[in-house]
């Protein structure tokens, strides 16, 4: 049975010394034993005291070749703290600075991915998605056979469904609210059929089509007399452009059932 009561003690002074070993480092004057420390935490995964020898030694090595080193160390810290927006900001301060050096790809395409990583709930802003796409397309532009643009192509396309489904969502909650203080149906076709033109081939493309065909049925239960005929032909056509696009959909059996009653109100008028 292991004895807890010889390991904690162990541990606890290991714990001690290396702490105390950081708190020397911190006091050195010697800005390469603190490089050489801060790669050594770094390659641990201690990302955070690593990031603080960098930082301390970063003046000491401004305008040397070891520079540009210590810049991406930084953003490398940040990154792997999970501090997203700080790495993307040392990442484009190194394209700023750095725009040939030997760190140029990956500072390109980690502008694109922090600010991928950074992206948010499809609910929210999406500045920092917009953003993921802009360097993200930038990077494949400049390196279309590095390896990791295909990964850059996928999280291209993540961030075009995180979009697509904001405007999914949107035109969702304009047909929840119906008819109140306005015709929100309308808004739903309107915001359904912009998604669809802005990102083709997006993951909510049915669930959009089913929104604007649901929309223009709802709009002829609604309508005044003088409208309804022409809505009801509208709103038909509409069935027929989705089930030829998703013959297959889950929402057949009810769009079929939508199409009869339109086809009886084309036929009665």
């Amino acid at each position: 049975m292991t004895n807890y009561r010889l390991i904690l003690p162990i541990l606890l002074i290991l714990v001690l010394t290396s702490c105390n070993e950081y708190q020397k480092l911190l006091k050195s004057t010697d800005p390469e034993l603190k490089y050489r420390k801060a790669i050594e935490y770094f390659e641990k995964g201690d990302y955070t005291r690593a990031q603080t020898l960098f930082d301390a030694v970063s003046g000491f090595y401004r305008g040397t070749d070891r520079s540009e080193d210590v810049l991406v160390y930084l953003a490398r810290c940040h990154h792997g703290e999970k501090i997203y927006d700080t790495a993307c900001e040392y990442y484009l301060s190194y394209i700023r600075n750095y725009p040939k050096g030997k760190y140029i790809m990956e500072a390109r395409y980690m502008v694109g991915h922090c600010y991928y990583l950074n992206s948010p709930d499809p609910r929210l802003d999406q500045a920092d998605t917009h953003k993921a796409i802009e360097y993200l397309t930038q990077f494949v532009e400049f390196y279309p056979d590095h390896q990791y643009a295909a990964v850059a192509y996928d999280e291209i396309n993540q961030m075009y469904n995180k979009l697509a489904e904001k405007e999914y969502l949107s035109a969702k909650l304009y047909y929840n609210l119906g008819t109140y203080l306005g015709n929100n149906y309308e808004s739903a076709v309107i915001v359904a059929k912009n998604a669809l033109k802005k990102y083709p081939g997006n993951k909510f493309q049915e669930e959009l089509g089913w929104i604007i065909l649901q929309a223009k049925y709802q709009q002829v239960a609604v309508s005044v007399a003088e409208l309804k005929l022409d809505r009801a032909r509208d709103a038909y056509d509409e069935y027929y452009s989705f089930i030829t696009e998703y013959p297959q959909s889950k929402h057949r059996k009810a769009a079929d059932k939508m199409a009869a009653e339109l086809k009886k109100i084309t036929k009665d008028s």
